[in-house]
């Protein structure tokens, strides 16, 4: 098969639901071409049977990006599959529910630090991980949702990606020498499982429906996936701790 990914060899992380931002990425990176190799976190045989509805088959790996232990062993594993990588798509995020829904200035540090760690520090974790199996022209691309601003409800997770945007830009920094990027897609709000898990998330739905230039479609995350796709493939070969907005233009309007 040929593609704008042809012979690519990908980790793709955070597939929960054929619903998830990630599960369409592989859809498509396989489309054009690309080999796959899927990470699971708890409930793997779901993780395992979401991903027998792919194109084609994907070996699914364990992966908790706050274990040391696991983080240590994935070059073994992915080279079981693989033997080497051109890309990393992380997509993974966490957030207690207390660090969430209004609760800002009562989260805890506990709950904060977890979020934290899941959701920004495990973007550099998970890169230096795949370090070893990476060379020049690689890629890593991660999730994000527009920290710019202070949004209601999303709370600490805002925080969070605001730290996992410096992050990237950080990560773009020092892996520039080996010739390996790191970029950003901020999204729109999608209905993924995670989107669901916030309370009054439909806020943020109901302003893209209405707001957004081009319009906003909360459940199509095809054009989300096909940037990641394209900042994966060699068609942004200089394009380095970079957010590319996939948003509809909401991201561009006044309050």
């Amino acid at each position: 098969m040929s593609g704008l990914l042809a012979g690519k060899r990908l980790l793709i992380t955070g597939i929960i639901t054929d619903a998830s931002i990630a599960f369409s990425v592989a859809k498509i990176a396989q489309e054009n071409g690309a080999e796959v190799v899927l990470t699971g976190f708890g409930r793997l045989s779901l993780v395992e049977r979401i991903a027998k509805r792919l194109p084609k088959p994907a070996p699914v790996i364990e992966l908790d990006v706050t274990d040391p232990e696991h983080l240590a062993s994935l070059e073994g594993k992915v080279r079981e599959h693989v033997d080497g990588l051109d890309g990393v798509v992380h997509s993974i995020a966490f957030g207690p529910q207390s660090v969430l829904g209004g609760e800002f200035l009562n989260a805890g540090w506990e709950d904060v630090a977890k979020a934290l760690q899941v959701s920004t520090f495990s973007y550099k974790s998970l890169a230096t991980a795949c370090l070893p199996l990476m060379s020049s022209g690689g890629s890593v691309v991660g999730l994000t949702f527009d920290a710019t601003k202070a949004w209601p409800v999303y709370d600490w997770m805002g925080v969070a990606k605001a730290g996992l945007e410096s992050a990237s830009r950080y990560l773009a920094l020092h892996l520039g020498k080996q010739g390996i990027r790191s970029n950003l897609v901020s999204a729109g709000p999608l209905r993924t499982m995670a989107a669901k898990s916030i309370p009054g998330f439909v806020q943020f739905e109901d302003a893209w429906a209405e707001r957004a230039p081009l319009g906003w479609d909360l459940s199509d995350q095809e054009p989300t996936a096909r940037a990641i796709c394209a900042l994966l493939s060699d068609w942004f070969p200089a394009t380095t701790g970079e957010i590319i907005h996939v948003d509809g233009g909401y991201h561009a309007l006044g309050a």
